[in-house]
């Protein structure tokens, strides 16, 4: 699904749950992925890990065509700056990458400096 996401598409997150601890993460990519419940981990069928999610609340419907909710996931991929910081993101990010210190239910996660140019560049002086 788009990582493009709205408020509305968020209007019946009550939590987000972490797995990591995501103080030393620059951005975590945000998706909306469908899932058959509301609440507890989803399956997660990408290439990386899943750092967190969201769960909703009891007035959340599922889709009718399929029976399955919408929810956010939060990932890295192995290339993502975390686990590579002089790979391709070493500076810029992912479209989908946001900063996770924004992230809150029904709250659509922020770019930021520090998500979108990476560490501050460390220029060292010639004596």
């Amino acid at each position: 699904m788009s990582s493009l996401l709205t408020e509305c598409d968020l209007a019946h997150e009550v939590d987000i749950v972490w797995l990591e601890d995501f103080a030393d993460l620059d951005y975590v990519r945000q998706a909306l992925d469908k899932t058959p419940r509301r609440r507890n981990k989803p399956r997660y069928a990408r290439d990386g890990r899943m750092v967190g999610y969201s769960e909703l609340g009891d007035g959340a419907e599922a889709d009718p065509d399929s029976g399955l909710y919408k929810r956010r996931v939060f990932f890295l991929l192995p290339h993502d700056r975390d686990t590579a910081p002089d790979g391709l993101y070493q500076a810029g990010a992912p479209g989908e990458a946001v900063d996770p210190r924004t992230i809150a239910p029904q709250r659509v996660g922020e770019k930021t400096p520090r998500s979108q140019q990476g560490p501050a560049v460390v220029v060292p002086t010639v004596v």
